[in-house]
């Protein structure tokens, strides 16, 4: 789905500086459906000084979020997405680097997550991040026995006592843990992640596109605040 990493592929990040002061501050996203708060974390260090960035140059004002799955997640970060003419399939686009896949087990597919997108295994086996594709978890509540099927079918591991728990009553999607890369969680307008992922969206060639464009409008650094 996305491009893949060449030679010396770091070196190919926007050169822009990450001050100290940056790592320290949120990010605000508004978008055409309400504004986001997202706090990036300190477990994912290359990820999320990649992040800052890409938000320090202005690069996801104007994209689309181009693919939304209710009760899964919304996807966006792909520069096609900014002049998009309506019913084009996207997912394609991005920088030509990629960054290296960040696990951490004590971050997991919790609603509210931000994660990096990323090609499949059969082309990328180190499971290397998209550099700019990103999604948000809304996921759904699991039942003991939903969970279960995902530690036999999917995950191949037990999932522990506490993250179950969390599954079972704020919801998310267990299946994506340690096999994409979290770096960050809304901190404030979870309630617009729902509002996304409930737009109709095309079942055509460009399938779980939104039929009406969901527009990031801007992405800044703000100052860190306490939200209840």
């Amino acid at each position: 789905m996305l491009g893949l990493c060449i030679t010396g592929c770091m070196l190919a990040q926007p050169a822009v500086k990450v001050k100290k002061r940056d790592r320290k501050k949120d990010v605000e996203m508004v978008t055409t459906e309400g504004t986001m708060m997202l706090r990036l974390s300190d477990s994912t260090p290359l990820h999320r000084d990649n992040f800052i960035r890409l938000v320090k140059t202005h690069y996801f004002d104007s994209l689309l979020f181009h693919r939304v799955i209710q009760k899964f997640m919304i996807q966006g970060g792909d520069p096609d997405s900014k002049r998009a003419v309506a019913g084009k399939p996207l997912g394609e686009g991005g920088p030509s680097y990629t960054i290296p896949a960040e696990f951490n087990p004590a971050l997991f597919h919790k609603k509210g997550v931000l994660a990096a997108a990323r090609e499949g295994d059969d082309v990328n086996p180190k499971k290397a991040s998209s550099a700019s594709q990103f999604y948000i978890v809304q996921g759904k509540v699991f039942t003991d026995g939903g969970l279960d099927t995902v530690e036999n079918t999917r995950l191949k591991r037990k999932i522990p006592p506490a993250i179950r728990e969390v599954y079972k009553t704020l919801g998310g999607a267990p299946h994506l843990d340690m096999n994409y890369t979290i770096f960050g969680e809304v901190v404030k307008g979870i309630e617009v992640v729902d509002k996304i992922a409930a737009v109709p969206t095309s079942k055509g060639v460009d399938k779980d596109r939104p039929v009406t464009d969901v527009r990031i409008i801007s992405v800044k650094l703000v100052k860190r605040r306490k939200f209840s």
